[in-house]
């Protein structure tokens, strides 16, 4: 997954399979950002590097949300 891909290239329904991959290690990583915190000796280098890694997966999200739903014209 740290390789670049090309969504447009995918169908939709490894799109979907995919999103729900990124979905569940989003929530994965939000349990660990919130365990660390919990325990009070969080690393702060760890802490960012999680909450990066997070912020990327929401905006991989995103972009497969996008590209899924379909553009609707008012």
């Amino acid at each position: 997954m740290n390789e670049p891909t090309d969504i447009s290239m995918k169908t939709n329904e490894v799109l979907r399979v995919e999103l729900e991959v990124l979905r569940r290690e989003h929530r994965d990583l939000d349990e660990s950002i919130h365990a660390l915190a919990a325990k009070g000796t969080a690393d702060q280098l760890m802490m960012q590097r999680l909450k990066r890694n997070k912020l990327r997966l929401k905006d991989q999200i995103a972009r497969i949300e996008d590209r899924l739903t379909p553009d609707i014209i008012a």
